[in-house]
């Protein structure tokens, strides 16, 4: 039959394959019409809920007939029997555990079909649940299938037999994902009654998901930032009117660390995202399909350039297969503005829900239109989501349209519901598809080079090799330590180094993250970095490895994280802590606070070991101090005296972590770290600086975390509404008032606040700035001789790794940086102007008055290191690194951003070291008032 249509359509000059496709999705399973009534009596619609949801969606064509009923079945409660409103009901949102208490009775009721699993806890202790959902023969098998799902995700070792019975047999689990950022507010609601509908429906199209589909869903994946965004709607934006009144905004912390940026963790730094991953990883879904809210009315991810070339060419055929089908049904349905390409792209890997496609499995997403509530506003629908284009067939309405949470919750269900038909439709596509890219992933490496990449032993600092081999295990990549030396045409390495054999499933995503970007296209945009190459960011050399030998190297696969010991060689009463750039040499002064320690200005020797300058001297060889190094990886030598150099008190300061209550993430990740590596500080914010606050008297240094887009915006921060907005604890909102506390976070530190900035640092205080933070004491005066300005038209730096130069190696910030240049992230912060000129290697002690340029970018083509920046010249020799005297303190400005995310640890040690030689910059240095803490 096959024959005679094909041959049919040459006549017709139809295209084939597009024949072989209808015939392939009219033929794969019979076809289910959604219009078909449950053939069972047990089931039948609930007539309360078709009243509700008529109402509540503000025009017919916002509705669809998948989600205009709700089916009743004896015995099993209705998300309204339990939590008292039906989902998508104005004003309401759902917390946490309510939802999850939804999900415990819905598997009460029907544990044949729903069960209910804890992945872990939040920070703050919260479980994070998943449901799943399937028909009883599945959930009876569901064990077997994830074995299956697994010999599947890594199929080496398997006959062509055993791999046609496993696709044969094995259902594909689709994972699905809501509430990942706590202000995009319908996903966690729509998933409750996705979860009933495919539980209790006798549809033909949803038996047929649960029968061919294992279907499991986060109902919340940022637990602790829902409830607070859930408090803070309740306490302020209930109310709150679309038609130009005041608006409250978002809430001003939503996790313990980060917000937004939960979905850029690409190193999983953050233990609540860690929890994710590794539930993904375990399970290893096929598919995650991650809904958000932003874009009008409903944008499904197809996959647009710029892509990552490493991820299997499958993927991006399917990504646009379930893309488009969405969009022909729903658009089949009347329902306006859904649409596929012109969004998010496929460069970037750090995505939460690109665990997925990192795996070898799919990635899918949803940006579903809502404005961060349960209101219904007036939306002034505009712009290109209401123009006609080849991805938008049937756009959104221009103008003003009434908007409820009940639309967007249709318009999530209905998409949900009908990726889930389209895989129903297809299991077995799914599931050997997977294969198919797990399969080739294990033959690409073994067939085309790279094969390999190796990350020597014997450098500088052990423990950060150890972080980048752990980071890499973490995704489940193989890293394995040779066992001998080894030869390879690019070289020779000792025994005990890192490898990365790429024949294994997840070489693809070791490429991704080891690899220089060389971004395909400098005339595209990208949503988020451009680059992350892992050895320029953590500064360690990782060097790659065409040589096919490298995959037979005599190599122990690592079975566990790896933590190196450190050492202390020798014997005598005076320990020598070499500075070898390693981060935990600031978790030990802080371990060993009671212990007085010295800094080396200057290199000296012990016998025939050399030690750089900031190397730690400690008089003392007992015990304690021997075990803290070992466990923090260190190296030490102990002498029977001290070595002949001049030194310097390590004193440890009082610091402060400043932060605007506008952009509290970005402070959020420097305070990751400092709780990481054990630094004790104080979170500070525009009320502990009002006139007359005394800074010096509190702290000796305080910190300003990259935040806001300039100098004014840190000062005044956002404008005062007509009553307080504050942000405490209290009895009825318990979510609020977490990490830091306020009468109203409006408003901003004003001139007042830049005054006792000012004052500090005369004073005798240390100021740093990262990134943008930088633009504040040039803006208002506090560093002397340093302007700041932003780049000029044409200029775009998405997060690419350039080069800088060390000028003066001397300075205390750049103590255990052993290379002239250095490898770092730019951070879109100022472009800085500084006396002496650009260029000059002046000493800081020859001008002591003056700003010193500590290092700088090289700029130009040849700077750029990976990813992508136009017009690099504009950065070409300016400050990246100043140190600015004034009065009996400085500001340390830095223009790159030393703490990003959890991922240049590489720059760490700059502030690590400003951290511990605060007071030791030079002969303008801040005096060491007897207050300073010891």
């Amino acid at each position: 039959m096959f024959e005679g249509l094909i041959a049919m359509t040459k006549k017709m000059r139809v295209p084939c394959l597009l024949l072989v496709v209808a015939l392939f999705l009219s033929s794969a399973v019979p076809e289910v019409t959604h219009a078909q009534k449950p053939a069972a009596a047990a089931v039948q619609d609930d007539a309360d809920f078709a009243e509700f949801v008529k109402k509540a969606t503000t025009k017919p064509e916002f509705l669809s007939p998948l989600v205009d009923h709700l089916p009743k079945k004896a015995g099993v409660p209705t998300p309204k029997d339990v939590l008292g409103y039906h989902i998508g009901t104005e004003k309401k949102l759902t917390y946490v555990a309510d939802q999850q208490r939804y999900f415990r009775a819905l598997e009460k009721a029907l544990p044949g079909r729903v069960k209910t699993e804890v992945a872990g806890k939040t920070e703050e202790g919260r479980d994070i649940m998943v449901l799943f959902v399937t028909s009883e023969a599945n959930l009876k098998n569901l064990e077997v299938n994830r074995q299956n799902t697994r010999k599947i995700a890594d199929p080496r070792g398997l006959t062509d037999a055993q791999v046609q019975q496993l696709i044969a047999t094995t259902k594909p689990h689709y994972h699905i994902s809501a509430g990942l950022h706590s202000q995009e507010t319908n996903p966690p609601e729509a998933v409750i009654e996705l979860a009933y509908r495919l539980a209790v429906s006798e549809e033909p199209y949803i038996k047929q998901i649960r029968d061919n589909v294992i279907v499991s869903i986060t109902g919340v994946t940022d637990v602790d930032g829902r409830d607070r965004y859930v408090d803070w709607y309740y306490a302020y934006k209930i109310d709150e009117q679309y038609d130009g009144g005041e608006n409250y905004g978002d809430v001003p912390y939503w996790g313990k660390y980060v917000f937004h940026d939960n979905n850029r963790d690409i190193n999983y730094g953050v233990d609540s995202l860690r929890v994710h991953l590794n539930w993904y990883l375990n399970w290893v879904p096929p598919i995650w399909h991650d809904l958000h809210e932003a874009q009008t009315l409903l944008y499904t991810f197809s996959g647009q350039p710029p892509q990552n070339a490493n991820l299997d060419p499958i993927l991006y055929t399917e990504l646009p297969f379930f893309a488009t089908y969405e969009v022909n049904k729903l658009t089949s349905y009347g329902m306006p503005g859904v649409w596929h390409f012109g969004f998010v792209d496929m460069w970037s890997p750090g995505y939460l829900g690109f665990a997925a496609a990192n795996h070898n499995g799919m990635l899918r997403m949803y940006e579903i239109f809502n404005q961060g509530g349960a209101n219904t506003k007036k939306a002034r629908l505009s712009g290109a989501q209401t123009q006609r284009q080849w991805f938008r067939p049937n756009p959104a309405p221009a103008g003003e349209v009434d908007w409820s949470i009940r639309n967007s919750i249709n318009y999530a269900e209905t998409g949900v519901l009908t990726a889930l038909e389209l895989t129903s439709k297809f299991p077995t596509m799914v599931v050997e598809n997977f294969y198919k890219k797990s399969a080739n992933a294990v033959k690409r490496g073994a067939d085309k080079p790279p094969h390999g990449f190796v990350i020597p032993a014997g450098q500088r600092d052990q423990s950060q090799v150890d972080r980048v081999a752990n980071l890499l295990r973490r995704q489940a990549i193989e890293v394995h330590r040779a066992n001998t030396e080894i030869k390879v045409k690019e070289g020779t390495f000792p025994a005990g180094s890192y490898i990365v054999k790429l024949n294994q499933p997840y070489g693809p995503l070791a490429k991704t993250l080891i690899e220089k970007q060389n971004y395909p296209d400098p005339a595209l945009t990208t949503y988020d970095d451009s680059a992350w190459s892992m050895g320029m960011a953590s500064n360690v050399e990782i060097k790659t490895v065409d040589d096919k030998t490298i995959l037979d190297a005599a190599a122990t696969l690592l079975s566990a994280d790896v933590v190196t010991t450190g050492a202390t060689s020798g014997s005598g009463p005076v320990t020598i802590v070499k500075h070898n750039g390693s981060l935990n040499l600031i978790t030990l002064r802080y371990r060993l606070k009671d212990v007085p320690m010295k800094g080396a200005k200057a290199s000296f020797k012990v016998g025939d070991v050399e030690f750089p300058a900031g190397s730690l001297i400690v008089d003392a060889a007992s015990d304690r101090v021997r075990k803290e190094i070992a466990a923090l990886g260190l190296v030490a030598t102990a002498a029977t005296a001290a070595p002949s150099v001049e030194t310097v008190d390590v004193d440890l300061p009082r610091i402060a972590v400043y932060t605007t209550w506008s952009s509290t993430e970005k402070p959020g990740w420097v305070r990751l770290a400092f709780d990481r590596w054990e630094i004790p500080y104080d979170l500070i914010h525009k009320d502990h600086v009002p006139a007359g606050a005394n800074l010096r008297s509190k702290y000796d240094v305080i910190l300003m975390p990259h935040q806001g887009n300039n100098g004014k915006s840190i000062v005044y921060e956002q404008p005062k509404l007509s009553k307080p907005v504050a942000y405490k604890k209290n009895d009825k909102f318990k979510s609020l008032g977490m990490y830091a506390e306020t009468d109203d976070v409006r408003g901003g530190m004003g001139l007042a606040g830049a005054a006792e900035f000012q004052k500090f640092v005369e004073g005798g205080g240390v100021l740093l700035t990262l990134g943008i933070a930088s633009y504040f004491p040039a803006d208002f005066g506090i560093a002397k001789g340093v302007d700041a300005q932003s780049p000029a038209q044409g200029f775009y730096g998405p997060g690419p790794y350039v080069n800088s130069e060390i000028l003066i190696p001397t300075h205390p910030t750049m103590f255990g940086y052993a290379q002239k240049t250095l490898p770092v992230r730019y951070a879109g912060g100022p472009l800085l102007q500084a006396g002496p000129p650009v260029g000059s290697e002046q000493p800081a002690s020859t001008a002591p008055d003056r700003p010193q340029i500590v290092a700088r970018f090289t700029g130009g083509e040849a700077g750029l290191l990976s990813g992508l920046m136009r017009n690099p010249d504009q950065i070409r020799n300016r400050p990246m690194v100043v140190d600015a005297p004034s009065g009996k303190g400085r500001v340390i400005m830095f223009a790159n951003n030393p703490i990003y995310r959890w991922q240049t640890f590489g720059e760490h040690g700059m502030v690590f070291n400003a951290l511990m030689f605060w007071n030791d910059m030079g002969a303008a240095g801040a005096a060491k008032p007897s207050t300073a803490a010891q």
